[in-house]
């Protein structure tokens, strides 16, 4: 398994834009068996509104682009999943990860 600390993360749903505030937010990137998966997990977001509008909708699709800390930017779609408790959330990943290209590969 591979992590990113990210710098920037902005997710983007039909029209909307919405750079999002957080305190942490780690990609990581899961190779099992020559399938990929990506996942985000996110920490102290400030934005309330927003993780309660995910919680009350059935659309959590999402494009995401992002910037990790050593300045590698990428892009890729996938679900929201709100956790307004602990003003957290989690983008499960669908598909390909732009930008992406395995460390030893």
């Amino acid at each position: 398994m591979e992590t990113y600390d990210l710098a920037d993360l902005a997710i983007i749903q039909g029209s909307h834009i919405r750079s999002l505030s957080f305190t942490r937010a780690k990609l990581m990137i899961v190779s099992d068996h020559g399938t990929r998966l990506w996942f985000i997990d996110i920490e102290g977001m400030s934005d309330e509104e927003l993780l309660k509008q995910f919680a009350e909708s059935h659309e959590i699709g999402v494009e995401v682009k992002t910037t990790t800390i050593g300045g590698r930017q990428l892009a890729g779609k996938g679900f929201f999943h709100p956790n307004p408790q602990h003003l957290a959330a989690a983008i499960r990943g669908d598909g390909q990860l732009e930008g992406y290209r395995q460390s030893n590969g």
